[in-house]
């Protein structure tokens, strides 16, 4: 329980904005990582013919890794993990061939998120040129622009080779956190909304971003846990919080709550909770509540030992690990009900 404490202190460190680097050069008088070729395995996160941390089970449960007999596929964009000082002539944009990165991204992101998928999908999550957190604050839009496009061309390459090689006609999930929201966001919009592939789409997790009602002018929200064709997304606040950008778009946007998987402010109690992620991989039942309260997800204090210690009010980061086990029954069941209606 120590351990889950320090993962959530260290979660209230690293979402305050006072820390953040500050890329002082313009997009332009830098050097741009090499392409990434997806035909080559080490150039995906994970893939479901290699051993990743995609393939882990949680300690302390019961699950399985079922991705060999799954009948769909996840397409996972991850968060940003470049968020400190560069380490090398690659600026505004990470190089998929640092390992140091590499490891990262594996260790925080797709065990933590990639990983509840693997009940029920085949995972497919690909590096690439992630933006530095700092594109996210800049006040050079050209920069912020010209990172996340560099970014997108790889997520949009990846997902092309996705298709060609692996997809097969197969029922798939678009899933995200972050700034993988708005790579898989504009993904939606360039593939599937009002696309012949539309009928393959399961649902889509697009979490940690702001993300409006008219997104799409096809995909609409998901009003049920079983619908499918549709799209959820939630930001994760302590309950009474209104962040400094509540007004610039958050407001408005769509909040499903992942207990019940409605887009109502009904109370959802922690134990509807069954189980959520900690420090070490752990699962914890009935780790927090949940309530939608005009576009954020508002939560109580987590459920642990020395909860009144945490004084976090943004918990970005934690927005898949608290309802690890609500998330992956989910995404089963969507599953599920998409190949009932196929046939």
């Amino acid at each position: 329980m120590k351990n889950l404490i320090i993962l959530l202190i260290t979660i209230s460190l690293v979402s305050c904005k006072k820390n953040l680097t500050i890329i002082k050069e313009d997009f332009n008088h830098t050097s741009v990582p090499p392409r990434p070729d997806y035909s080559r395995e080490e150039n995906w996160a994970s893939l479901p013919s290699k051993v990743d941390p995609a393939d882990s089970i949680p300690v302390n449960s019961n699950l399985k890794n079922e991705q060999a007999t799954a009948l769909a596929d996840v397409f996972f964009v991850h968060p940003t993990i470049f968020t400190g000082e560069p380490k090398d002539q690659y600026i505004w944009n990470a190089d998929v061939n640092n390992a140091e990165m590499n490891q990262n991204v594996d260790y925080s992101t797709i065990l933590n998120q990639a990983s509840v998928f693997n009940g029920s999908c085949k995972i497919y999550a690909p590096r690439y040129r992630q933006a530095h957190y700092f594109a996210f604050f800049t006040k050079n839009h050209q920069d912020r622009d010209n990172a996340l496009n560099l970014a997108y061309e790889d997520v949009k390459s990846a997902f092309e080779y996705y298709l060609r090689n692996y997809n097969h006609g197969r029922p798939v999930i678009i899933a995200s956190h972050s700034q993988g929201t708005v790579h898989a966001t504009r993904l939606i919009k360039e593939f599937f909304d009002e696309k012949p592939l539309q009928t393959q789409l399961v649902a889509a997790y697009l979490i940690g971003i702001s993300t409006s009602y008219n997104s799409f002018t096809n995909i609409k929200p998901c009003k049920s846990a079983k619908e499918v064709g549709c799209f959820v997304s939630w930001n994760t606040f302590t309950r009474d919080y209104y962040p400094s950008w509540y007004e610039n778009g958050l407001r408005s946007s769509v909040s499903t709550n992942p207990l019940t998987w409605s887009l109502d402010e009904n109370y959802a109690p922690k134990e509807l909770n069954k189980g959520g992620v900690g420090l070490r991989f752990r699962m914890i039942p009935e780790l927090t509540d949940a309530q939608n309260h005009q576009g954020m997800l508002w939560i109580s204090q987590p459920y642990i030992k020395g909860r009144f210690l945490l004084k976090t009010k943004v918990w970005h980061k934690a927005d898949i690990n608290f309802f690890y086990m609500s998330i992956r029954e989910n995404a089963a069941l969507r599953i599920d009900n998409f190949l009932k209606e196929a046939h």
